[in-house]
């Protein structure tokens, strides 16, 4: 049984930082990409980070410069890093994964996880 779990989320001043975890289960990390998304009230679903299972990242433009995403040694947790968070920033952060390489589009994964509440004041 695939299941990924999300934790890390809260509320956090302009400017400051989270780090988001996904702890994934049920799958091998090597052969999965595993995604970032948020999702804000009113809006679209919308890629922020990815991380294939040969450890290339991709960052969505928002993201660049801002967010890192990793993954732990034994590939087993997969980190979202987010500095100088901004007040668009605030939704509600899923992670997911999906079978080969990075995809934005998250109608391609196949697993996803509860989600994680991130909320950034003014």
């Amino acid at each position: 049984q695939v299941q990924l779990v999300e934790s890390g989320g809260g509320l956090v001043q302009s400017g400051g930082s989270l780090r988001l975890s996904c702890e994934v289960s049920g799958i091998i990390l090597d052969d999965y990409t595993v995604g970032w998304f948020r999702q804000a009230p009113g809006r679209a679903r919308e890629g922020v980070s990815f991380l294939s299972g040969d450890g290339t990242t991709r960052y969505s433009a928002s993201a660049k410069g801002r967010f890192t995403i990793s993954r732990n040694d034994a590939k087993t947790t997969v980190y979202l890093q987010m500095n100088g968070l901004k007040p668009e920033d605030t939704a509600l952060y899923y992670c997911a994964a999906q079978w080969g390489a990075p995809d934005y589009d998250p109608r391609r994964y196949e697993f996803w996880g509860q989600g994680t509440q991130v909320t950034v004041s003014s």
